[in-house]
């Protein structure tokens, strides 16, 4: 018995965990493509092409492989072993093979095409105008017009492509996993807050080094250490280590795979008749083309250099009279960043963390969501769960009716990719007048409670909480007819907006109120200490953002350019990123072969579409702050207009139904201190 074959007797069918074991994925993948195949057989037998028998026949088809694949593939981002990752080998190509046998399928684009044509006379609501739309489309970009041969082509470009990207996120993930700093003199520690150095006592005892202290490049090692460390020369090693993953020329190094992976993906989109990678993605994003995005990016990277450098002006004086180096090296931002924001707001980390307790944190998220939303969260502990350590919950409205099943996942571990993000388990749709409600997860890598204290956030965690819930908030009040154009099935640069907006409730005294609270007098987070928070918001913003436009760039220059300028990826990255790094070029080190956003992820020549989001986000919450940030009506909107309409619609269409006009970019630079 195949507990992924049989029907999920699970409280909301949610994935039996429990039951399944390893062995079972392969032959279930197999079993469930075989079915799929048969329900695009029957499709294929149709006499009278419409919109019913071919269009959402389609978007139904293959349920029980998405439900399987998605559960295998989650579970290779955040609880993975030598085993799964073997199998994702395997698994991989039979999953490109059998999209690309739907996609590059003769007779089935043949009707999917005569559906089309008609298009005018077939009386559709809009979201049907989009599904048949964007069936049509996904077929024509991936190759339905292709000749025999160059099908052939398209295949083995796209099984290639799966396999390296697999290896890209392995060698990341065992570069992570394998880096440990030992500190065996106490006097290293200094700087570091008690938390920090009883994490790292903990670490070092868990890898059979008790006695001394462990730190890793997992995030909520990697950022304190170099946040507050004293030892500069051991910022400098972490700091390497961190940044030279998967560069250093041993059998973890991911280069020539970057290389594969540009030249892949420039030959796919010349095959499919574009000139650059690029513009095969933007065509279908919000901002249409690479010229636009270059334009957005140059924009942002005028307005915020100015600030940038008068930020590190005032950080190397400030950094001087601690007695600090003459110029900062990239080691020492963070570092003197923390003092200084400190000494101007006074107000950091250690400051707030007592207020930010993990549960309390979660709680308030919760309770956010609730006074938005009319959403209620109920622990289920008969949800089974793939890692002890993940907590399941029911998701209900104001009405007592069952809205989703969210899973909560947040600590670092060997099995996990660094990192946040959210995923579905089971998308939403309405199947013969049942709404099949979601399964969402949220995946984090935040601070491990110790013997003596519970789970403190930073302030930065805290925000990346927020974020995370509110791509969940997406998934969980989905309410579209079609699956694949249900909850965070949207245009990739306006997928952010929902997370990045939700952020803004952190900085909102209403808001902290409900949930921050000192974790051992049970005190409220004081008014002037939100004042400080907001006040700080802006600090280093300048930097921040010219940061965020590096990383923007450098997506783009590798995929608007022909691969074979790409020779040296050193030189290549630090020509793309030069005009907006504005610290020294540390020799050896490197971001792309760990940038697993544009080689692992879905962001290649997408990583803009944060700050695309942001713009967005910036201008929609001026609403909120306008009508008040609990405001019913506001939320409401914001709810049926842009988090239950998934894709129906173009996201242009959507924003200006919530908004009542096109988005202002100036709302970012004001909210930013850039104007």
């Amino acid at each position: 018995m195949n507990p992924l074959l049989e029907k999920f007797e699970t409280p909301f069918h949610t994935a039996p965990f429990d039951k399944i074991k390893n062995e079972h994925f392969l032959p279930a993948v197999q079993a469930a493509i075989s079915e799929a195949r048969a329900e695009i057989e029957n499709i294929k037998e149709v006499q009278e092409p419409d919109f019913s028998n071919i269009i959402e026949a389609l978007d139904r088809s293959g349920e029980r492989l998405n439900i399987v694949a998605s559960i295998f593939f989650n579970l290779n981002s955040a609880e993975t072993n030598d085993e799964i990752q073997k199998l994702a080998r395997d698994i991989s190509p039979l999953m490109t093979a059998h999209s690309n046998d739907i996609l590059l399928d003769k007779e089935l684009f043949e009707l999917v095409n005569s559906v089309f044509q008609k298009r005018d006379s077939l009386s559709l609501d809009e979201e049907q105008q989009t599904l048949l739309e964007k069936t049509y489309k996904a077929f024509v970009r991936n190759g339905a017009n292709l000749s025999d041969e160059d099908k052939l082509q398209l295949r083995e470009i796209d099984k290639e492509l799966a396999q390296y990207s697999l290896q890209f996120g392995e060698n990341v993930l065992a570069e992570t996993n394998k880096y440990e700093m030992v500190v065996d003199n106490e006097e290293d520690l200094k700087g570091l807050p008690e938390a920090v150095i009883e994490a790292a006592a903990q670490t070092a005892s868990e890898k059979g080094k008790d006695g001394n202290w462990v730190f890793t490049l997992a995030f909520p090692s990697y950022l304190p250490f170099m946040t507050y460390a004293e030892n500069r020369e051991l910022r400098k090693k972490l700091f390497k280590a961190f940044n030279t993953k998967s560069c250093k020329g041993d059998d973890l190094d991911n280069q020539e795979i970057v290389k594969k992976i540009l030249e892949l993906k420039h030959k796919r989109a010349n095959l499919l008749g574009y000139k650059k990678f690029a513009d095969f993605v933007l065509e279908e994003r919000m901002a249409e083309s690479a010229d636009k995005v270059l334009n957005f990016l140059q924009e942002l990277l005028i307005k915020a250099k100015p600030k940038a450098e008068e930020e590190l002006s005032e950080l190397t004086e400030f950094a001087k009279k601690q007695g600090g180096p003459e110029k900062l090296a990239k080691w020492d931002f963070s570092f003197y960043g923390e003092k200084l924001k400190k000494a101007k707001f006074e107000v950091d980390d250690e400051l707030l963390k007592p207020y930010f307790e993990l549960e309390n944190t979660i709680q308030g998220v919760f309770k956010t969501a609730s006074k938005l939303y009319g959403l209620e969260f109920i622990k289920n502990t008969d949800i089974p769960v793939y890692h002890p350590e993940v907590t399941a919950y029911e998701v209900k409205d104001l009405s007592g009716q069952h809205l989703a099943v969210f899973y909560a996942d947040f600590f670092p571990r060997a099995g996990k990719r660094n990192g946040a993000w959210m995923t579905i388990y089971q998308g939403q749709k309405k199947v013969g007048g049942q709404d099949k409600r979601p399964h969402v997860s949220i995946v984090c890598n935040f601070t491990k409670p110790t013997k003596t204290k519970p789970s403190l956030l930073t302030f930065s965690e805290v925000t990346t909480l927020f974020h995370e819930f509110g791509h969940a908030l997406h998934g969980m009040l989905a309410n579209g007819t079609y699956e694949s154009l249900s909850g965070a099935n949207v245009y990739w640069d306006f997928v952010e907006l929902p997370s990045q907006i939700f952020e803004n409730w952190c900085y909102e005294k209403e808001c902290l109120d409900l949930f921050a609270q000192h974790y051992e007098t049970g005190e409220k987070i004081p008014a002037d200490l939100i004042l400080r928070i907001k006040k700080a918001a802006n600090f280093h913003q300048g930097y921040q953002t010219l940061r965020q436009v590096s990383f923007g760039l450098l997506d783009m220059a590798y995929y608007n350019t022909d691969p074979a300028e790409v020779n040296s990826l050193f030189d290549f990255e630090r020509k793309a990123m030069k005009e907006a790094d504005l610290l020294p070029n540390v020799e050896g080190t490197m971001m792309t072969t760990s940038f697993s956003h544009i080689f692992q992820g879905g962001y290649a020549a997408g990583y803009y579409s944060y700050k695309w989001a942001e713009v967005l986000d910036a201008d929609a919450f001026e609403l909120f702050q306008e009508n008040g940030i609990f405001d019913p009506e506001t939320a409401q909107s914001f709810k049926e207009n842009i988090l239950s309409a998934g894709g129906r619609v173009h996201p242009s269409i959507l924003y200006k139904r919530f908004r009542g006009r096109e988005p202002k970019p100036e709302a970012l630079l004001k909210r930013a201190g850039l104007i």
